[in-house]
């Protein structure tokens, strides 16, 4: 079990007998194959983006599938009765999958996992045994418009970029020995030197031990803290970073 999250219903239905607590909330379990498996997808990225910058929590507020969401039958009746919200499986399916991955759900009831799987370029098997959700299921499916996929692309993660070493700007010649680094507030500035390290006064080190050591710092991120001068002003070193990866 990698996560489990909670899904807190904002608009649950009340228990009429007061008899027990309202169920107010359901959980999702998120697992991988085994305790071996190393290797999943999981747009952290993405996610916090999608969160206005701030880390994707394990409670989720969602309310339960109503008004026009809700599907009805010739009658006017309830399609299903648990009918999910697709705002649900939309974040589930951004959390977890790419764009052309297959989803899987054995218990598929009228399609909300299908309509947000296609609305997001995701592939789907469904598995249901009650012919007539089923055949919602598909008649719902089939009215779906997927998006542009130019538009499905997320956020990637900075772990999977290419690592790019400091020196490798100095190699490309986008930054020469002797060039001068300097630091947000410009209080410090380092000269760079052949081999990739920085100098500033009688102290040497890397692009983020240096930074360290001139804000007495315990970590630096030298990539973030390092600006070098270009006639419109100062630029972020990360900004070259990214022109070698652009090459890799």
């Amino acid at each position: 079990v990698l996560n489990d999250i909670i899904w807190r219903k904002s608009n649950p239905m009340p228990n009429f007998k007061g008899t027990r607590f309202t169920n107010a909330h359901e959980t999702l379990i998120w697992a991988a194959r085994s305790r071996e498996q190393k290797r999943y997808t999981f747009n952290y990225d993405a996610l916090k983006a999608f969160n206005e910058d701030t880390q994707m929590r394990s409670d989720w507020t969602f309310a339960l599938c109503t008004g026009e969401e809700r599907i009805k039958d010739a009658e006017g009746k309830k399609a299903h009765p648990t009918q999910k919200p697709e705002a649900l499986l939309h974040r589930v399916l951004l959390s977890a999958t790419k764009p052309g991955d297959v989803v899987l759900d054995p218990f598929f009831g009228t399609g909300t996992t299908g309509a947000a799987a296609k609305r997001l370029g995701r592939h789907y098997i469904g598995i249901e045994r009650d012919e007539t959700y089923a055949n919602v299921a598909q008649t719902r499916i089939a009215a779906v418009v997927p998006a542009n996929p130019e538009d499905l692309a997320v956020m990637g993660s900075k772990k999977s970029e290419p690592k790019v070493p400091f020196g490798a700007l100095v190699e490309a010649g986008l930054l020469r020995p002797g060039d001068r680094l300097y630091c947000p507030k410009g209080d410090h500035e380092a000269r760079v030197r052949a081999d990739g390290s920085l100098v500033s006064g009688a102290m040497t080190g890397s692009i983020h031990k240096l930074g360290a050591l001139l804000e007495n710092a315990p970590a630096c991120n030298g990539w973030t803290y390092w600006r070098f001068k270009t006639d419109q002003g100062f630029k972020s070193i990360d900004a070259l970073r990214s022109e070698i990866r652009a090459t890799m």
